[in-house]
């Protein structure tokens, strides 16, 4: 099973990027996504999650209208798009799959981890 988060780079702030995190096998169909974040010296922090059929969307206070999670279906890539950038927001992200077609912001809710991909800010 891989799980593979893609997507980050260099961008000023203001600016924008969207994530996108793609599946081998079945992990992430029918099942919840969740987007976590670890930045430099800090612990992983909870980002955003979507349910399994898409309508169900959950999101850290910090990113609550700057960031939007998306899938089109249950077997789709599921999105990140980050608008509004702020340095604050560098960080290596992350994709999860739950064990569930529900959500959460806790970790161990989320069997497969990918690599993750990594997201400057500049000032």
């Amino acid at each position: 099973v891989q799980l593979q988060a893609s997507g980050g780079g260099l961008v000023q702030a203001g600016g924008s990027l969207r994530l996108s995190c793609a599946a081998s096998g079945h992990v992430i169909s029918n099942n919840a996504v969740g987007w976590f974040r670890q930045a430099p010296g800090k612990e992983r922090e909870f980002v955003a999650y979507i349910g399994w059929k898409g309508t169900l969307r959950h999101y850290a206070n910090s990113v609550e209208g700057r960031f939007t999670v998306s899938r089109d279906h249950p077997k789709s890539p599921v999105y990140l798009r980050m608008n509004s950038l702020k340095p604050e927001d560098t960080a290596v992200y992350y994709c999860a799959a739950a064990r569930s077609p529900v959500g959460s912001r806790v970790e161990n809710a989320y069997a497969y981890w990918g690599q993750g991909t990594l997201v400057t800010v500049s000032s």
